[in-house]
């Protein structure tokens, strides 16, 4: 599998102190999740250019989508609705804040569950 551990880390950072915050490598990527729910990831397909990718669920897609650098998640062929990636090359520490925030809006709102293996 492969991810971006420059992203990755740039995520722990941002993360860093918040409760519940654990990460598992899936979808391509480094996933970090709160309390079970998956919120971000660091992610890049060896031709691809690296990128994050955030769960703002499908209420907050339209928004997500009109911000720079953003685009929906597709991955073997099928739409991800509610998950957007975002180039890394537009995601400053600025941008990481805000696309954290509205992942965490999202994703806060849903019970905890255990994260499994």
């Amino acid at each position: 599998m492969v991810y971006d551990e420059e992203l990755s880390d740039r995520l722990r950072v941002e993360l860093e102190g918040i409760m519940g915050i654990s990460e598992k490598r899936m979808m391509g990527g480094l996933c970090f999740f709160l309390d079970g729910n998956m919120l971000a990831g660091a992610h890049r397909i060896k031709s691809e250019e690296p990128r994050f990718m955030f769960r703002v669920g499908k209420d907050n897609e339209a928004e997500a989508l009109g911000r720079e650098g953003a685009e929906i998640v597709e991955l073997g062929g099928r739409r991800m609705g509610g998950l957007v990636f975002v180039a890394a090359e537009v995601c400053d520490q600025a941008a990481l804040r805000e696309w954290i925030s509205l992942s965490m809006s999202f994703v806060a709102g849903l019970p905890a569950k255990e994260l499994k293996g």
